[in-house]
């Protein structure tokens, strides 16, 4: 099944795989290999912590290298601009009742970071936001209640 994400985010996954593979493999083998070096491995806490960080490693890596073999790249430059919310658009929305107003994008799982305005495609304020367009008012049920939103503008850039 294709997983939806964004080039910055692909670029963002398939960086990270790239460091894995040159830089922090290596580094936790030479790791191992100095640990083993200090000789009884059975109370070697050096040893045991390359071990386990090898292990983390490795296991990135083969969830990297599947996600990445079944991505979904989409360019919200190519999307029709019919002002509907879809991934990866870009929408500022304003708070009904108090008027913040706040802009986000809908990205992947991998790629949201609410901190910098890109939330995931399977969050409630996503789902609700699928689908609607400018002018159209939205109720989002979160952890900190029901709120309700208006589509300021919805971007793809």
């Amino acid at each position: 099944m294709p997983i939806p994400i964004t080039a910055r985010g692909a670029k963002m996954l398939k960086d990270e795989l790239q460091r894995l593979k040159t830089q922090d493999r290596p580094a936790v083998v030479q790791a191992i290999a100095e640990a083993r070096e200090k000789g009884d491995l059975s109370e070697n806490a050096e040893y045991d912590a390359a071990r386990e960080s090898q292990a983390f490693i490795e296991g990135r890596i083969l969830e990297l290298e599947s996600k990445i073999a079944q991505f979904q790249v989409i360019d919200p430059s190519t999307l029709p601009d019919n002002g509907k919310v879809v991934f990866s658009a870009t929408v500022t929305i304003e708070d009904v009742e108090t008027g913040n107003r706040q802009t986000v994008q809908i990205v992947g799982n991998d790629e949201s970071d609410t901190k910098l305005g890109r939330i995931s495609v399977a969050s409630p304020m996503a789902r609700a936001l699928i689908g609607k367009s400018e002018g159209d008012e939205v109720e989002v049920q979160a952890p900190g209640g029901l709120s309700e939103y208006e589509i300021i503008s919805v971007q793809y850039i």
